[in-house]
C-alpha cells in the first residue's frame, strides 16, 4: 500500500504596496510627489530641520529649529498628501514655541548688545585731546522674535539680519564743545572747539602769594554786569561791594569756576594783562571777556596748567 503523498507546498508571492504620494504634490513648498509615505515624512522633517542663519554685522550665528522649540507635523501632513489629486500644492507651517524663541533672543541680546562709548576729554602737551566715540547697538528683541518665528514656520531658511537700534553716544568728537586751556607760565588763555584752536588771549593770572589753582575745572556760573564782593582775604580788608559799572574789578563779565572764588573776568586794569598780578582769578581785557562769555557755556571744561 502506498503511503499518502503530501500536497505540494505553495508560495505566496503577493506583496502589499506602500502608500505613495501622488505625482507633483508639494507640502509647504517641499516636493514629496512620488515618494513613499515614510520617505515623504523624512523629507519634510529634514527640510524644516535645517538650521537658521542669523547675522549681525560680521557675526554669523547658526541655530537648529529644535533648540528653538520648533516642531513640524510631518506625519499628519503627509497622510493628507496621500489623499489629494496629483500636482496639488498643500500649505504646511511648523509650530513655534514663542517663549523659547524669546528666551533665545534675550540671551543673544545679553551677549551682543553694546553700550555706546562717549568721547573723553583730556590734556596732552598743553592741548585738549578728544578720544573717539563709539556707537552702541541694541537688538530689537520684539522684531527679532517675530522674524525668527516667521522663518521657523515657513521653513525657507533665508538668512535673518538681526534688527538692531544704533545707540548714539551722548558725547562725541563733534559735540565736545568749547574747551579752555590757561597756561600760567605764559599768561595765555586759548579757546578750543574740541581739539581745534578758536582764539588765543593774553591774560593776567595769580600772584605768587595768590596763585591761580592748577587742575581741571568747569565753568559753573556766568554773570553779566556782576557785583563785586570783597573776599575774606587780608588783601581785601576795608574794601566794599562794588556795583556794576566803571571801575568794577570784574569788568562786565564773570565766568565762575568750580575752584572756589576763582573765575575768568574782565578787568579795568588792562596794564595787568600778560603778568601774574591777580589774586587767583584770570583777568582779561573787557571786550575780550565779553567775546569769550558769548562763546562758552556753563559746563565748559577749563584746564589750568
Amino acid at each position: 500500500m502506498l503511503a499518502d503523498t503530501p500536497p505540494p507546498a505553495t508560495t505566496d508571492t503577493t506583496t502589499t504596496a506602500l502608500p505613495t504620494v501622488p505625482a507633483g504634490v508639494t507640502l509647504g513648498g517641499v516636493a514629496v510627489g512620488g515618494l513613499a509615505q515614510d520617505a515623504a515624512v523624512q523629507t519634510v522633517v529634514q527640510w524644516f530641520g535645517r538650521p537658521l542663519t542669523l547675522t549681525l554685522g560680521t557675526t554669523t550665528i547658526s541655530v537648529t529649529p529644535d533648540l528653538l522649540g520648533s516642531t513640524v507635523p510631518a506625519d499628519t501632513a503627509v497622510a493628507k498628501a496621500l489623499t489629494v489629486p496629483p500636482n496639488t500644492a498643500l500649505g504646511l507651517r511648523a509650530g513655534v514655541d514663542k517663549a523659547t524663541v524669546q528666551a533665545f533672543v534675550a540671551k543673544l541680546a545679553a551677549r551682543l548688545d553694546r553700550k555706546p562709548v562717549d568721547s573723553r576729554l583730556f590734556l596732552r602737551n598743553f592741548k585738549p585731546v578728544v578720544s573717539p566715540s563709539v556707537p552702541g547697538l541694541r537688538i530689537e528683541q520684539g522684531a527679532a522674535v517675530f522674524a525668527l518665528g516667521d522663518e521657523l514656520e515657513r521653513g525657507t531658511r533665508t538668512p535673518i539680519a538681526l534688527p538692531v537700534a544704533t545707540l548714539v553716544p551722548k558725547v562725541s568728537e563733534q559735540t565736545i564743545g568749547p574747551v579752555i586751556v590757561i597756561r600760567r607760565a605764559s599768561n595765555l588763555l586759548t579757546l578750543y572747539n574740541g581739539m581745534r584752536t578758536v582764539r588765543r588771549f593774553a591774560v593776567a593770572t595769580g600772584q605768587t602769594v595768590y596763585p591761580t589753582p592748577l587742575g581741571r575745572f568747569q565753568i559753573v556760573v556766568k554773570w553779566k554786569n556782576p557785583w563785586w564782593y570783597p573776599p575774606p582775604d587780608p588783601w581785601a580788608v576795608g574794601e566794599k561791594p562794588t556795583p556794576p559799572g566803571p571801575g568794577n574789578p570784574l569788568g562786565t563779565r564773570w565766568m565762575g569756576l568750580t575752584a572756589p572764588g576763582v573765575g575768568i573776568h574782565g578787568t579795568p586794569k588792562p596794564e595787568s594783562i600778560g603778568y601774574s598780578e591777580s589774586h587767583g582769578c584770570i583777568r582779561m581785557l573787557i571786550p575780550q571777556a565779553e567775546w569769550l562769555f558769548d562763546h562758552v557755556d556753563v559746563g565748559t571744561t577749563v584746564f589750568i596748567t
